[in-house]
């Protein structure tokens, strides 16, 4: 069934991957931007382009309105250089705030302009990458709560996740929990890092990672809008693994000298509490849902293909 697809953050790291899904699928989607400098990309990637503010409800109104759509898909982040600057996690709440307001304030707009025009499916981006619930095992599935980071700089981030998941699955919409990205724009800053020699193992790097390809992302999402899909899905690869696995392979795909390992000690201070979290205690993420569900498959089941290809 051919679809009319609205996605907020259109001109994304991730909406520039789904968006052209979308369209070789034979739906007719229409891209947000926040600039009109980047109009002319939007069309390029098959999309009708509109310049639209997430965070004033009258743009959104209005902007979804004109375009009828059937399903609304909600991608709007504010973790770019331009958006947020450079990369903060010691102060993870000031860098975070962008996407916090969108995945707050952004959400609740996207939400009232759907029940506004009578839009029937919303499918909205969560995270699944290190902060699932930090007891039993070191995998999670759906049923596992996410870890919301009390009295941390992420808690603003935490509960803005909690905010999106509740507000979506009550209005009857899914929501995809991707891992962290990799794939094209995805990772720069960190390869940079690494090569650098400026990303260090923290502690035994126990702390495991879910990641995910760009492209995987938009399929299982591409899944999710055909299917009317509604809850929470993870959407990550099949190999959960720990830093002290995936931060050494990522330096050899990136022809980097193996990371220097610190103590924790030195970690939080140089980088605070939640990159210590990060690397020794989080937790990863299982797919079975995602598989089972919905009939999704990763083309890169592993970060370690993946990592090599992308880099090689």
């Amino acid at each position: 069934m051919v679809m009319r697809v609205f996605v907020a953050g259109g001109s994304g790291v991730l909406g520039r991957r789904l968006v052209p899904q979308l369209v070789a699928r034979g739906h007719r989607v229409t891209a947000t931007t926040t600039s009109t400098a980047k109009l002319g990309f939007v069309e390029q990637l098959g999309a009708d382009g509109v310049v639209m503010d997430g965070l004033d409800p009258m743009s959104v109104g209005e902007a979804v309105a004109a375009a009828r759509p059937d399903v609304i898909v909600h991608q709007m982040t504010g973790i770019s250089m331009a958006h947020a600057g450079k990369p903060d996690l010691k102060h993870f709440d000031r860098w975070s705030l962008p996407t916090i307001r969108l995945r707050t304030e952004g959400t609740d707009h996207l939400l009232a302009a759907a029940k506004a025009t009578d839009v029937p499916h919303f499918v909205a981006q969560g995270y699944a990458n290190w902060n699932g619930i930090r007891e039993g095992g070191w995998v999670k599935t759906e049923e596992d709560p996410l870890d919301l980071h009390e009295k941390t700089p992420a808690h603003p981030a935490m509960a803005a996740l909690r905010h999106v998941e509740d507000a979506v699955t009550s209005a009857g919409g899914a929501v995809m929990r991707y891992g962290a990205f990799y794939g094209p724009g995805a990772t720069d800053d960190q390869v940079v890092l690494v090569r650098k020699r400026q990303f260090p193992l923290v502690g035994n790097g126990t702390g495991y990672a879910s990641w995910i390809h760009l492209d995987d992302a938009a399929s299982a999402t591409v899944l999710a809008v055909e299917q009317k899909a509604r809850g929470v899905f993870n959407i990550v690869d099949d190999d959960p693994a720990p830093a002290a696995e995936w931060l050494p392979h990522l330096a050899a795909c990136a022809g980097a000298k193996r990371p220097v390992r610190i103590p924790p000690w030195l970690a939080r201070l140089l980088a605070g509490q939640v990159v210590v979290t990060m690397m020794t205690e989080g937790r990863g993420f299982s797919n079975a849902k995602a598989k089972r569900e919905l009939g999704w498959e990763p083309r890169y089941p592993s970060w370690r293909q993946g990592f090599k290809e992308g880099l090689a």
